[in-house]
């Protein structure tokens, strides 16, 4: 399954794999978000599967919002595959609170 972002009512929801393959174009994406936007809502309740590469470009944008004073939002902590690839770092993780 390709990687999906959907943008729901100003949550994006993040749908499929993500991977080496693909985490720079999302990180692409996600840096144009963060220099148009004050804030963002990542959801990944619908990712399949996370790589440690992904991890660390979500882990990435995340400090680089927060330097910026964005709010970034991910949303996760249910779905044990992302719970679980963030490892130390899932502090970053809300619970979905929408």
């Amino acid at each position: 399954m390709a990687l999906q972002i959907i943008n729901d009512q100003g949550i994006f929801k993040i749908k499929g794999k993500i991977s080496t393959k693909n985490a720079k174009s999302l990180q692409s994406h996600l840096e144009q978000l963060l220099a148009t936007t004050d804030t963002i809502i990542l959801c990944l309740d619908q990712v399949k599967k996370i790589d440690t590469y992904g991890v660390h470009v979500l882990t990435h944008l995340y400090k680089e919002a927060m330097n910026n004073n964005t709010i970034f939002h991910i949303i996760g902590r249910e779905n044990k595959i992302i719970k679980n690839a963030f490892g130390k770092v899932n502090y970053i993780l809300r619970s979905d609170f929408v």
